[in-house]
């Protein structure tokens, strides 16, 4: 199976498996908060109990954030990390797909060290494909409203949806971080769909 199959079955079989999968851990590694895993409803409280223990950090590192199983746990949890006044980083050999993209660009501050894996692609879930939906859905709101309360212009939002159907994944170029602004300072290079497919 090429690195690409490998991947989209992973993704597949977490989409089918929901019960099957590693909720987000956190642990901290000197000043910084390190994150892996994928966002759940648990995500929130695992969070607020990490900051409890360590006052005065604020600095994410987002290791693997492959995404979430509950799109509206997500939202909350990224509204909590721009609340909490968090910079966000993905480390070199780190990666973040989906909806840990969205929860990527929660950070005040934002980094994507060169070689991080940055991965999007359309949503579909609830009896809803995301791209074959009108852009006037109410479905929509949910992404739409984060991103304008964050200041990412909406257009990454429609950007995300064509760049991949939700059972594909589509590893971001430097190019496309910056004209979305994904980044507080230009992104490096950034990890090649052979290298993110790995990981």
């Amino acid at each position: 199976m090429t690195p690409q199959l490998s991947f989209l079955a992973a993704t597949l079989l977490l989409a089918a498996c929901a019960d099957h999968y590693t909720p987000v851990t956190f642990r901290t590694e000197g000043d910084q908060i390190v994150a892996s895993g994928t966002i759940d409803h648990t995500t929130l409280s695992a969070f607020e109990e990490v900051m409890d223990e360590n006052p005065g950090t604020k600095t994410l590192v987002l290791q693997n954030i492959e995404g979430s199983v509950d799109d509206d746990s997500n939202v909350v949890f990224s509204r909590v990390v721009r609340e909490e006044g968090f910079n966000t980083v993905v480390p070199s050999n780190g990666l973040v797909a989906s909806g840990g993209t969205d929860l990527f660009l929660a950070g005040n501050r934002r980094v994507l060290e060169p070689g991080a894996c940055v991965g999007v692609h359309s949503w579909g879930g609830g009896g809803y494909v995301a791209a074959e939906l009108p852009e006037g859905h109410p479905e929509h709101d949910r992404y739409l409203d984060y991103f304008a309360d964050i200041g990412i212009d909406p257009d990454f939002y429609w950007f995300t949806l064509d760049a991949a159907s939700e059972d594909e994944m589509h590893w971001m170029t430097a190019s496309e971080a910056n004209r979305y602004d994904m980044t507080t300072s230009a992104a490096p290079r950034l990890g090649t769909a052979a290298i993110c497919d790995e990981r």
